[in-house]
């Protein structure tokens, strides 16, 4: 997976983040005898917060100061209080967390974010969340290293991860060495792909290689399209893909849910058969609409286990009377996760050692750890679709592989 991490120093067990109100782990059992129907993962337009959050908003008054930087004006306010809704929300469930959270409003802007970083660094906080975008993670970093203190940053670009910046959020490139794995543990060894020329479609294709030729498989061919256009890069593979002499048992299509209908169509019609040739893909893929499409039936993707979002979205609707988009879980893991480590290590409950723990933390949305180089690793179910709807064919495993080995059998 991608920039596996390695222990260093102390050797910290899987730590679980745990609420009251749950009595027990996140998106443990109860939570599964419990649990409502699944959300779709397709993020459903935010409805206003229950109330503005403003710049300088304090939750709590423990002992240990955490910064939340997130946009609160400005470009991505509406997901911006939805963090600050689910920080809040993790907050109040945590068994009185000795923590205050400082949140800062970082107006959607690099600037705004350095500025918002050191706000909370000169009022005593320890540990940075956020900011959401890319371009804010970097300029905040800054003063954040400065400090020396450790940020757990939203955004999905790996270029932002560093020694130090930590990034919680739903990364491509754990998705595409989960769904190579399990094809190849399921007996495929010959893999085509159509790769959209777009930012995720570049994030994806080396992680896609390293995958497929760590695991003895091999790489039959790569096509890339212009965002919106596959037909002719369908044509171009075709002969890999269709027929009775295709080459290929599995076609890795690493598109987002707005791209995928244009790319189903064009295999459509080049006579594709999703019965030959397995079409696999990416967490995008879990959004309802597509699931009725004929070229995606059988196909499969790697995604996060659903059922913790499920009652996270649940609690949260009730609390703050609106859908919360999926990033919003982000927030809920990273606050409790704070609160667990400040009571379980004392002093050395954000140094490195202790956020880089192989073995990981168990959150709404499975196991995850962080990489000393400040990516994330992801325990991640495999999805197939069929009939319109979407099946669990290989669950999230419960805990992590040794880094840089393929994840442990589901237990």
């Amino acid at each position: 997976m991608a920039q596996a991490p390695r222990s260093r120093g102390v050797v910290v067990p899987a730590v679980l983040i745990c609420t009251t109100a749950l009595s027990g782990c996140v998106g443990t059992e109860r939570v599964a005898r419990k649990r409502p129907p699944p959300a779709p993962v397709a993020e459903a337009p935010l409805e206003p917060a229950a109330g503005p959050a403003l710049a300088g908003e304090r939750i709590g008054s423990g002992s240990v100061k955490v910064a939340l930087v997130v946009p609160l004006t400005g470009q991505g306010a509406s997901v911006g209080a939805a963090l600050r809704n689910a920080a809040q929300l993790a907050y109040d469930e945590g068994q009185q967390p000795d923590l205050t959270l400082l949140v800062e409003d970082d107006g959607g802007t690099p600037a705004g974010a350095a500025s918002a970083t050191e706000r909370s660094l000169k009022a005593g906080a320890d540990l940075v969340l956020g900011p959401l975008f890319a371009g804010n993670v970097r300029a905040a970093s800054v003063p954040a290293r400065a400090a020396g203190k450790p940020m757990i940053a939203f955004s999905t670009d790996v270029g932002v991860a560093s020694r130090g910046v930590y990034l919680l959020s739903f990364l491509p490139q754990p998705e595409v060495s989960r769904i190579v794995e399990e094809e190849v543990a399921s007996g495929r060894r010959s893999f085509a792909a159509l790769i959209p020329e777009t930012a995720y479609g570049n994030a994806v294709e080396a992680q896609f290689r390293e995958a497929v030729t760590n695991r003895g498989a091999r790489v039959a061919a790569i096509e890339r399209y212009p965002a919106g256009a596959p037909g002719e890069a369908v044509k171009r593979l075709s002969g890999v893909i269709t027929g009775p002499r295709a080459t290929a048992d599995v076609l890795f299509i690493p598109e987002t849910a707005d791209g995928l209908p244009a790319v189903a169509a064009a295999l459509t019609g080049a006579g594709f058969s999703p019965a030959k040739v397995r079409p696999v893909g990416t967490a995008p893929w879990n959004e309802p609409a597509l699931f009725a499409l004929p070229a995606l039936q059988g196909g499969r993707f790697a995604a996060p286990d659903r059922g913790g979002f499920s009652g996270f979205s649940a609690r949260y609707q009730a609390r703050f009377g609106a859908i919360p988009p999926r990033v919003a879980s982000l927030a809920y893991d990273a606050v409790m996760l704070s609160a667990t480590l400040t009571r379980q290590f004392g002093t050395q409950r954000f140094a490195e050692p202790t956020l880089t723990s192989a073995s990981g933390f168990a959150g709404l949305d499975g196991t995850f750890r962080f990489s000393p180089e400040g990516t994330s690793d992801r325990a991640l179910a495999v999805y197939e679709i069929r009939n319109n709807a979407v099946s669990v064919v290989s669950p999230a495993p419960r805990v992590l592989g040794k880094p840089g080995l393929a994840a442990a059998a589901p237990q």
